[in-house]
C-alpha cells in the first residue's frame, strides 16, 4: 500500500469516526448526564492525546503563560460548553438530525472570519450561507423552515444549534493560536482546560455514581469518543491537512453528516425521511459554497 493511499484511507477513517461519534452520544445520552459523559470522554482524550502530542511533536506539551488565556477560551467553547450542549441535545434529537444540523458549522465560521479577520464575503459566500441556513430550518422544521417562526424550535434543537455556535468560536479563536502552536498540541491543551471546567459540574451531577453505574456499553462509547472521535480523528485529519493541504481535506467533511445518518438509520434504527435529506442536501451543498475557493 502506498503513502498516499494509506493517507486517503486514514482521512476517511477520521470521516467515519466523527459520524460515528454522533451514534456513541446518542447512546451515552440516554444513560448518564451530559455532565458526566463530556467529563469522562474528555478524561480519556487528554490522555490519548498526551501521547499523540509527543509523538507527532517529538516533545512533551508546552505552552507559553501568554497561551493561557485562548487555550482556556478553546477548552471553554470547544469541549465544555460544546459538549454539553451535544449530550442535551442528544437526549432528544436523532444522531443524523443532529449532525445534519451541525453540518452549518462551515457557513458560520466563513462568516465570522469576514466580521473578525476581514475576509472576503462575496455573493457565492453569502448564497451559500442563506442555503445552509434553510436547509438547516427544512430540518428543524420538518419540511416547513416558517413552522418554526410560529412553533418555535425544540430545546435539543436549540442545544444543537448552540453546537454550531460553540463550535464556530472555537475554530475562530483557535486561528491565531495554531500560528504558533501545532494544531495537536493545541487540541491537546483545549481537552485539558475543558476537562477541568468540567470535573466540579460533573461532580455535581452525580459523576461518581455513574462511574460505578455505567454499563459496559457506555463505557465502550467513551473510549470510542476519546480515543477515536477525538484523538486518532483528529491526529489523522492533521496529518492530511499536512501532507495534501485544507481545501482537499476539508472535502471530506462533508462527509461526516452524510455517514452520521447512515449509521443512525443503520445502528440505531433512525427514520430517514425526504424532509431530512432534502434539507441536508441543502445544508451541505450551501456549505460547498460558502467555502469553495
Amino acid at each position: 500500500m502506498s503513502a498516499n493511499t494509506l493517507l486517503y484511507l486514514k482521512l476517511i477513517g477520521s470521516v467515519v469516526f466523527w459520524g460515528g461519534t454522533w451514534i456513541a452520544g446518542r447512546i451515552l445520552a440516554g444513560d448518564m448526564t451530559p455532565y458526566s459523559a463530556a467529563f469522562l470522554r474528555f478524561f480519556f482524550a487528554t490522555i490519548f492525546m498526551f501521547f499523540i502530542t509527543c509523538r507527532v511533536t517529538g516533545k512533551k506539551p508546552n505552552c507559553r503563560r501568554k497561551d493561557i488565556l485562548p487555550l482556556v477560551f478553546l477548552g471553554l467553547t470547544g469541549v465544555f460548553m460544546y459538549n454539553i450542549l451535544f449530550f442535551s441535545g442528544l437526549k432528544t434529537v436523532a444522531a443524523g438530525r443532529a449532525a445534519l444540523i451541525i453540518a452549518a458549522t462551515p457557513s458560520f465560521i466563513a462568516l465570522g472570519s469576514a466580521l473578525i479577520f476581514k475576509e472576503k464575503f462575496n455573493f457565492w459566500k453569502t448564497a451559500g450561507l442563506i442555503l445552509a441556513l434553510i436547509g438547516v430550518s427544512t430540518i428543524i422544521g420538518h419540511g416547513n423552515p416558517i413552522s418554526i417562526l410560529i412553533e418555535g424550535a425544540s430545546f435539543g434543537d436549540l442545544c444543537i444549534i448552540g453546537c454550531v455556535l460553540s463550535w464556530a468560536a472555537y475554530s475562530l479563536a483557535a486561528k491565531p493560536v495554531v500560528k504558533q502552536m501545532h494544531p495537536i498540541e493545541t487540541v491537546f491543551w483545549s481537552c485539558l482546560f475543558g476537562s477541568i471546567m468540567l470535573l466540579i459540574p460533573a461532580l455535581f451531577n452525580g459523576l461518581v455514581a455513574e462511574i460505578f453505574t455505567a454499563s459496559f456499553i457506555d463505557y465502550s462509547c467513551i473510549i470510542y469518543l476519546a480515543l477515536l472521535g477525538t484523538s486518532l480523528g483528529f491526529s489523522w485529519y492533521f496529518e492530511a491537512i499536512q501532507e495534501i493541504g485544507p481545501s482537499k481535506t476539508g472535502i471530506f467533511i462533508n462527509l461526516v453528516p452524510v455517514t452520521a445518518v447512515a449509521l443512525g438509520a443503520i445502528m440505531l434504527g433512525e427514520p430517514v425521511d425526504l424532509f431530512l435529506v432534502t434539507g441536508g442536501a441543502m445544508t451541505i451543498f450551501g456549505v460547498w459554497l460558502t467555502n469553495r475557493s
